[in-house]
C-alpha cells in the first residue's frame, strides 16, 4: 500500500505544482493569444484536480465550460482584436503597475485563503443534513439535490445571468443585420476533416449528453455539463455545414434559450401557493426535478452555442 500511496501523493504534488505555475504563465506573458492557450491548459489541470478530489460534477463543469468554450471565446476575442502597440514597445511605469497590483493582490488572497483552509478548524458542514434529507429531493445525487433545494436562488441566478449575457451578446448587432443568423459562415470541404468529425461525432455527442443528463439525478453529470455537449455538438455540426446557424430572431431558438429560467420561475412561484418561494413539493420531487433539469439543460445548450457564435454578422 506504501508505494501506491507514495505515488499518489507525488502525482498531486505535481498536479499543484503544474497548476501553479501555468496560471503564473497565463498572467505574466505577454502574447494574448498564448495567455489564452495556458488559461485552457489551467482549466484542463484544475478539472483533473477536481476529479482527485473526488467532485466529478465540478470537474465536468470545469473542463466543459471552464477549459473548453470559454477558451472558445476567448480565442475569438484575440482573434478580432487589434494590437496596436508593437511587441517592441517600452512597458512604462503605469503598465507595469497594473501587472503588479493585481498580482500582489492575487497572491494576498491565495495566502489568506490557504491560511484559513489550514488553520481553521471545520466544526460542522452540510454533509450530515443534505444526505439526511436526501430522500425528500427525490433524487441520489447529492450535488443535484443541493443546487436545486439548498442553493436554488443561486441556480436560478446564475442560468437567469447567462440568458442576460446573450442579450447583452445580441446587443451588439447592428440594426441592419439583425434578423441574420448568428455567427460567420463557415466554409469547410465535402471530404475534409472538419465535415467528416461533423457528422461523425455529433450522434455520440448526443447519447453522451443524454446520458449526462439522465445520470445526473442519481450520481454525477446534470443540467450544466449536458448542456455544454449539447452546445459543442451543435457548434461542430454548424462549423462542418452539416446545419445552418440559427437565426437571431426565430421563435425555436429563443424558446430554448427562454425555457429554463422561465420553468424554474415558474415552479419557484407556484411554490408560494403550497409552502414558499422554490420549494419543491416531496410528493412530485422526481418528476419535477427531472423537468427543471430539462428546461435547463435546453436553455444552456442554445446559450452557450450562441454566445459561441457571437452576434449576426452574415447574410442568410
Amino acid at each position: 500500500m506504501a508505494p501506491a500511496f507514495s505515488a499518489l501523493t507525488l502525482f498531486d504534488v505535481v498536479l499543484c505544482v503544474l497548476i501553479i505555475g501555468v496560471a503564473l504563465c497565463s498572467s505574466s506573458v505577454r502574447d494574448l493569444f498564448a495567455a489564452t492557450v495556458l488559461l485552457i491548459i489551467y482549466g484542463v489541470f484544475v478539472a483533473i484536480a477536481w476529479v482527485r478530489l473526488g467532485a466529478v460534477d465540478v470537474a465536468l463543469a470545469e473542463a466543459a465550460i471552464g477549459a473548453g468554450l470559454t477558451g472558445v471565446l476567448l480565442i475569438g476575442a484575440v482573434a478580432r482584436l487589434k494590437i496596436t502597440e508593437s511587441p517592441a514597445a517600452a512597458v512604462s511605469r503605469w503598465q507595469f503597475a497594473a501587472k503588479v497590483i493585481p498580482a500582489s493582490l492575487g497572491l494576498l488572497i491565495a495566502s489568506g485563503l490557504a491560511y484559513l483552509v489550514l488553520t481553521v478548524e471545520w466544526r460542522e458542514t452540510l454533509q450530515a443534513p443534505v444526505l439526511a434529507n436526501l430522500p425528500d429531493t427525490g433524487v441520489l445525487n447529492p450535488v443535484t439535490a443541493v443546487l436545486l433545494n439548498y442553493r436554488a436562488y443561486d441556480t436560478l441566478l446564475e442560468t437567469s445571468v447567462l440568458f442576460a449575457a446573450l442579450i447583452a451578446s445580441w446587443c451588439t448587432t447592428h440594426d441592419d443585420l439583425w434578423g441574420e443568423r448568428a455567427g460567420l459562415r463557415q466554409h469547410t470541404r465535402r471530404a475534409g476533416i472538419l465535415a467528416t468529425f461533423g457528422r461523425f461525432l455529433p450522434p455520440i455527442g448526443l447519447i453522451v449528453g443524454i446520458h449526462i443528463f439522465w445520470a445526473g439525478a442519481d450520481k454525477w453529470g446534470g443540467a450544466f455539463q449536458a448542456g455544454t455537449i449539447f452546445a459543442a455538438v451543435w457548434i461542430l455540426a454548424i462549423m462542418a455545414g452539416v446545419i445552418d446557424a440559427p437565426n437571431a430572431t426565430g421563435r425555436s431558438i429563443r424558446s430554448f434559450a427562454v425555457a429554463g429560467p422561465m420553468f424554474f420561475t415558474f415552479v419557484a412561484l407556484t411554490g408560494v401557493l403550497a409552502q414558499s418561494f422554490l420549494i419543491i413539493p416531496v410528493m412530485v420531487a422526481k418528476p419535477l426535478t427531472l423537468a427543471i433539469e430539462a428546461c435547463l439543460t435546453l436553455s444552456i445548450a442554445a446559450t452557450l452555442m450562441l454566445l459561441v457564435l457571437g452576434a449576426p454578422r452574415r447574410s442568410a
